[in-house]
């Protein structure tokens, strides 16, 4: 019997996907707990239209990402911060931090978890900080720190 699923079913298929499953396994279990349904015509139109339209959201998604690494590419934030003695800074400087400074500067409101620098920013001076906006894309801004 072909059914679509309306849920992951481990073992079976993803969300929207049309697969082949015993008669019994779809009448005792997948459609009790509303799990599937009967992949009929109109059933299987709709799962189609879903898709394509998760499609097109995915790839407006990466366009404006792209647009958004051209902006952001090459940017400079400053951030100033509290320091100690011999230019240690008290805490570190962090995602969180370049996130706020990018929407108080710039305009840019980026996820926190997006961004990645390649060491802790723990003294005053200037770091690169790469920030992944969509799979495959990504910017690299300058953050200076200052007293």
């Amino acid at each position: 019997m072909k059914v679509l699923l309306e849920q992951d079913v481990k073992g079976t298929g993803k969300k929207g996907d049309i697969v082949n499953v015993s008669d019994g396994y779809a009448r005792n279990f997948l459609f009790p707990k509303k799990l599937a349904a009967p992949a009929d015509a109109s059933a299987v139109n709709a799962a189609n239209i879903q898709k394509s339209a998760a499609a097109h959201r995915r790839f407006t998604a990466g366009v404006k990402a792209r647009e958004d690494a051209k902006k952001l590419e090459g940017q400079t934030v400053t951030i100033t911060a509290r320091v100690g003695e011999g230019g240690k800074l008290f805490g570190a400087i962090t995602g969180k931090e370049i996130a706020a400074a990018l929407k108080e500067q710039k305009d840019f409101d980026i996820d926190r978890k997006k961004i990645a620098l390649a060491e802790p920013i723990h003294t005053t001076g200037e770091y690169t900080a790469k920030i992944s906006l969509f799979e495959g894309t990504s910017a690299q801004i300058r953050v200076i720190v200052r007293e």
